[in-house]
């Protein structure tokens, strides 16, 4: 008897839990109901201890939940949910969407259309703001790009400047990084690359898979006939010391693993010196928790560095002879987005020189 290999469903739209009843409560609604007939919503529960299952069970008996026995963190809860799931749903789409995600109606299907019309592997919609609806939302905006010494910045949002989305980034096209509030992901392509990096724990580890699938020629994309809502700082808060710790060493781990070019040693070093300048700043403004946590940030990565070394080897070799067409070299910002910011007071993403960007 022949075995029929075709995935059981379109999209497996994934939202991770940990302790979220209060999100799921009032988010979940919106994904359930703009869920399309071939997609399937699933709940990887990381270890919840406040009634989530419970809610679940009582409220949503039509999603689909893979319960977890542990904190695993964003990056080890979907790694091990994703896991099980593959176990009993086959789905041609992974959709990673965080709890505190407000969807819109064709949301999903929109991102296959742009995914599948111009042949990417990953795909974010449009973020704007719960609270703010017509302002992007820090975590994406309208698609990440990062600049010549490793900082994150994104079209409608660079540093704490948010744009309104008023249509001027409606237009498809590839970006360095796509943000896992609510990333579509080929279901082949996640296998490739082995799902996300567990030792991020939390934060910027979409962006390392992002990475690793370009650097595999893969094309990362954002699709602007769609947009969703993110209330942002779900677990950890924007002003969390803690949040800010796993974004300076985890910006690091990015930078060592999967910044191929020769002079990584020299790159890595200018980076720590302008993380030192931001801890001193820290300092001088009596953010001395923030202070610490840049220090512990860099004495984690040093700890850390010989594992990341490891891993960036394994990394050149699985890209070895992979050609990388212009889509999958996309949203890399060749100057100084610090400079631009802050000296040139450049805060639109519009306002960039766009011959800087390869």
């Amino acid at each position: 008897m022949a075995v029929d290999l075709r995935p059981s469903c379109r999209v497996a739209v994934a939202v991770l839990n940990w302790n979220g009843s209060a999100h799921l409560r009032r988010f979940l609604p919106s994904v359930v109901a703009h869920n399309a007939a071939e997609d399937k919503v699933v709940v990887i529960d990381n270890g919840s201890d406040d009634g989530s299952l419970s809610l679940l069970q009582q409220e949503f008996p039509e999603v689909e939940v893979v319960s977890l026995s542990e904190n695993h963190g964003f990056a080890g809860g979907y790694n091990e949910g994703l896991k099980l799931l593959g176990e009993r749903l086959k789905s041609e789409w992974v959709l990673l969407l965080n709890s505190d995600v407000e969807v819109t109606e064709h949301w999903a299907s929109e991102m296959v259309d742009a995914a599948q019309t111009h042949g990417w592997s990953a795909v974010q919609p449009k973020i704007r703001a719960v609270d703010r609806r017509a302002e992007f939302e820090y975590a994406g905006a309208a698609g990440g790009y990062m600049d010549r010494f490793g900082f994150m910045f994104c079209a409608g949002r660079i540093f704490d400047a948010f744009e309104q989305d008023l249509g001027q980034y409606d237009q498809d096209r590839p970006v360095f990084w796509a943000s896992g509030a609510a990333l579509l992901v080929r279901s082949s392509a996640w296998v490739e690359v082995g799902g996300l990096d567990v030792d991020f724990f939390a934060h910027m580890e979409e962006i390392d898979l992002c990475w690793r699938l370009r650097n595999r020629g893969h094309v990362v994309g954002v699709a602007t006939g769609t947009h969703v809502y993110h209330l942002g700082g779900g677990t950890l808060a924007q002003s969390s010391p803690r949040k800010a710790q796993l974004n300076f060493r985890n910006n690091l781990f990015l930078l060592l693993k999967n910044d191929h070019r020769p002079g990584i040693a020299r790159r890595i070093f200018v980076r720590q010196l302008l993380d030192g300048i931001a801890a001193f700043r820290f300092l001088l403004e009596g953010k001395w928790d923030f202070f610490k946590a840049v220090l512990k940030a860099h004495s984690e990565f040093k700890s850390s560095r010989s594992s990341m070394k490891l891993k960036r080897s394994a990394e050149i070799q699985a890209c070895a002879g992979v050609e990388l067409s212009l889509d999958a070299k996309a949203g890399h910002y060749k100057g100084s987005i610090i400079v631009e910011y802050f000296l040139r007071q450049r805060k639109r993403w519009s306002d960039l020189p766009p011959s800087l960007f390869r």
